[in-house]
């Protein structure tokens, strides 16, 4: 296994470079400024589409994180270009929110406080205060967090809101996306807050924050996480009423993961106990999602009996660091192979190995789903995660 583990890291850190090469070479917009809003998946760029923070905020997470592994002075400098575009163009200073989406002219176009757009400020300043020692940068993390605990959070149930206007007032449509469900709590939300609150409290050793990532995993451990299957509860209303939903298999080995890891980085050491446990449930229920192929379905329906028979590429990405984060917990060497197989089925069908990237993904008879290789959810973060979390935990 230990020649399979090289040749993994090698050709993770081949493919790191690659993913970091298109976004340096495609995504650029010289024209108006920051990063292009759409790239459809025969690489044409969408001209005057709207830009969205959450994008931008990826690609400020993605460049950063990576300068850490290969110290190329340009990704230091594509990470300030994401930086600079956010703070001027998402910030919003005079309310202390983000724009959910900005026009091309850069002027704001959906104004709402979506949460989860928050977090993924935080997690990209926050990286790219670690290589750069930006104090903007910080401080932006930090007045985003101040507000995300001042209206987000609630103080009677705990948890907290999915969105609220650019005056931080309710709002009707709560919704991330069309698919999701109108409901005042999510997984997913919750999930890149903590996740979010952790990359802060790395380089900000905040007692209160510190406070509030050990409450948020008590939170998802308490209402998120299934102890029974396993399987991660994904909407609720604002008194923890579940409203049953999908089982989400990306969200599910993505969660085994990132929640330990933000464990790990809280200090709570039965909190570490707790999640490690869950990490390796979670890794187990997984599998009933796995095809044969390697690849890992995107959701099932239980209440249909029916599996959204599709193929995503950020699934595939959190498949990837989900299972190898079960094989160093355990040992066992089941998931050391369902990594090398999906890691198989990713370059035969998710990158294009011509231009560059990763395809949205695949339909059941492995045609391409023909959506987006950069856009409002199409970017660099899932991906070139999978390959630094692996380039770093592969030690052998």
């Amino acid at each position: 296994m230990s020649t399979k583990l090289k040749q993994l890291k090698t050709e993770l850190s081949a493919e790191l470079d690659s993913i970091l090469k298109y976004w340096s070479k495609h995504t650029i917009d010289t024209q108006n400024g920051g990063f292009i809003g759409q790239i459809d998946f025969n690489d044409h760029i969408i001209a005057n589409t709207e830009k969205g923070a959450v994008l931008n905020a990826r690609i400020l997470w993605s460049f950063s994180a990576s300068y850490q592994v290969t110290k190329n002075e340009e990704h230091k400098k594509l990470a300030e270009r994401a930086f600079l575009f956010l703070s001027e163009y998402f910030y919003d200073s005079e309310f202390g929110g983000l724009f959910w989406s900005i026009n091309v002219d850069k002027t704001p176009k959906d104004t709402k406080n979506q949460i989860y757009a928050l977090a993924f400020a935080i997690y990209g300043l926050s990286e790219y205060y670690a290589i750069s020692k930006e104090e903007k940068a910080l401080e932006i993390a930090i007045n985003l967090y101040l507000k995300i605990q001042e209206h987000s959070y609630d103080s009677e149930n705990k948890g907290y809101f999915e969105a609220l206007t650019r005056t931080w007032q309710p709002i009707e449509d709560l919704r991330l996306s069309d698919k999701d469900a109108n409901e005042k709590k999510t997984m997913n939300t919750h999930l890149h807050i903590v996740e979010a609150y952790a990359n802060l409290f790395k380089v900000w050793k905040d007692k209160a924050l510190q406070k509030d990532i050990i409450e948020l995993l008590e939170t998802i451990d308490e209402h998120f996480i299934n102890t029974e299957t396993g399987h991660l509860r994904l909407f609720f209303d604002e008194n923890w009423i579940e409203k049953p939903d999908v089982i989400s298999y990306g969200h599910d080995i993505e969660a085994a993961w990132l929640l330990l890891q933000c464990a790990e980085i809280s200090e709570d050491y039965n909190l570490i106990s707790r999640y490690k446990k869950h990490a390796i449930q979670m890794a187990e229920v997984t599998q009933e999602g796995l095809d044969n192929d390697g690849g890992l379905w995107y959701e099932f329906d239980p209440e249909k009996n029916e599996l959204v028979a599709e193929k995503h590429w950020w699934v595939q990405a959190e498949a990837l660091i989900g299972f190898y984060n079960a094989y160093q917990l355990t040992g066992d060497e089941k998931y050391l192979s369902i990594v090398l197989k999906n890691w198989d089925f990713i370059k035969t069908h998710i990158l294009d190995q011509q231009n560059g990237e990763w395809f949205w993904g695949i339909h059941q008879d492995n045609s391409l789903i023909q959506k987006d290789k950069a856009g409002f959810w199409k970017c660099p973060y899932h991906n070139s995660r999978a390959c630094l979390e692996l380039i770093n935990r592969i030690t052998t």
